[in-house]
């Protein structure tokens, strides 16, 4: 495959229909997308060329919750590369949540990484939350809505019946202490269910980006559409019984137990 030029990315991301100076929440995975002049750093650049200097960039930089959370120095875990060199940028933020973090640059970058609750981490005070409330957009590029952690803003809102807990090491009065953190988890393969009705309505645009399929949608059309699924079966977006997923029977289960 041909070598993609930073300003042929950029025209790809404003054809899809990034819009200038607007909020944009972007999950990747860059082997999907390349090869990209300049790497994963030549795909933030074309990012950042399409929202325009008074565009905001958002990417999920959650960490594996198993040390206490420095934003300046935890890397990522299983973010892919794209997120873990954006959050080491000049003058890119990063939130505090100690396995939720999210990092933003542009000038609605400081109320996106504003202090959030520790739980739900996607809920409507969460960096997911201040996109949403900010007509944000949300790209999927190279990734399926099973990474859209726009979905657990929609569950967070919706009050969906199931949540589990996971540990993560916080400071507290100076020492390292494990919580359990509740969150609407699950396999998330489910969330796919979204992407027919978005099409049916015209409110997902697709095309290529580098050499990955793309996604683009507005944060509230899909926080729209999932609640409309959620509110004819709050348990849409997990697997079957049949399937037994091990992580979504583990949700089910939880049913009943919520606190």
């Amino acid at each position: 495959m041909a070598e993609m030029s930073i300003e042929q990315v950029t025209t790809q991301l404003r054809t899809l229909g990034v819009r200038r100076g607007g909020v944009l929440l972007v999950h990747t995975s860059f082997r999907a997308v390349r090869p990209v002049e300049g790497g994963p750093l030549g795909l933030i650049a074309a990012l950042r060329s399409a929202l325009g200097d008074e565009g905001t960039l958002v990417m999920p930089t959650m960490t594996d919750g198993e040390s206490i959370f420095d934003p300046a120095s935890t890397p990522t875990c299983d973010m892919g590369i794209t997120a873990e060199l954006f959050w080491r940028q000049p003058g890119v933020l990063r939130s505090t949540h100690p396995g939720g973090s999210f990092a933003a640059v542009g000038p609605m970058a400081e109320r996106i990484c504003a202090p959030q609750p520790l739980a739900p981490p996607h809920g409507p005070d969460s960096p997911v939350g201040h996109v949403h409330d900010l007509s944000g957009q949300v790209l999927l590029l190279g990734v399926s809505h099973s990474e859209d952690t726009t979905l657990h803003l929609a569950e967070a809102i919706a009050g969906v019946p199931y949540s589990i807990e996971h540990p993560c090491v916080v400071e507290v009065d100076g020492s390292a202490r494990t919580v359990m953190i509740p969150e609407t988890d699950h396999c998330c393969r489910g969330f796919n269910r979204v992407e027919a009705p978005l099409r049916a309505r015209a409110l997902q645009h697709e095309g290529f980006v580098g050499h990955a399929q793309a996604r683009l949608c507005d944060s509230r059309a899909i926080v729209s559409v999932a609640l409309e699924l959620l509110a004819s079966n709050p348990l849409v977006f997990l697997c079957p019984p049949e399937e037994h997923c091990e992580e979504c029977d583990a949700a089910r289960a939880s049913v009943g137990r919520r606190r």
